[in-house]
């Protein structure tokens, strides 16, 4: 498989002013080795149209095969990532979220305020995470494998998703 192409976005108001160190960008670099090479990494404030601006430079110009963000979910006046992720996608992956979202229930209840979204720009699929460390962590845990299909589908190289899950005896398409 070629490969894959990653870009981390970071929105946070405080990293981007230098007030608080981000530990999201290095452990999201971390824990993509093997599956994507991070080819930009970026912080912006949580303004929608910086965000909207990157997510669209990134997807069209730089034609990156996906997006992390990291920051921006919560209910907090300032948390727009969601908003300006579902402003530029062309199709929604909400699979992707609720996955994340059930994983993370697991460890609290407050998952459950998430507004993460995913979706697909073009050929580039963005996917929305929390702005904590445990949490990017938790949600990667739920995603990472299968990243490379997603994008090997993305690509138009894949094309069977009903093949057996080795986590369950039998699996069906849908």
């Amino acid at each position: 498989m070629q490969e894959i192409r990653a870009a981390i976005l970071i929105l946070s108001d405080k990293a981007f002013a230098g007030e608080r160190a981000d530990a999201c960008a290095p452990l999201i670099t971390q824990l993509l080795q093997g599956v994507a090479t991070v080819t930009h990494t970026a912080i912006l404030p949580d303004e929608k149209q910086k965000i909207i601006d990157a997510l669209t430079g990134l997807a069209d110009r730089e034609r990156v095969d996906i997006i992390i963000t990291s920051g921006g979910t919560g209910l907090a006046p300032r948390d727009v990532t969601p908003d300006a992720t579902l402003a530029v996608i062309d199709k929604p992956a909400p699979g992707i979220a609720e996955a994340m979202r059930m994983h993370s229930m697991r460890y609290t209840d407050k998952a459950m305020l998430s507004r993460a979204a995913a979706g697909i720009r073009g050929g580039t699929l963005i996917i929305n995470l929390p702005g904590s460390p445990k949490a990017v962590r938790e949600c990667l845990d739920v995603v990472l494998p299968v990243i490379p299909h997603a994008i090997e589908t993305l690509r138009g190289a894949a094309y069977e998703c009903g093949a057996a899950d080795p986590r369950s005896e039998t699996s069906t398409p849908l």
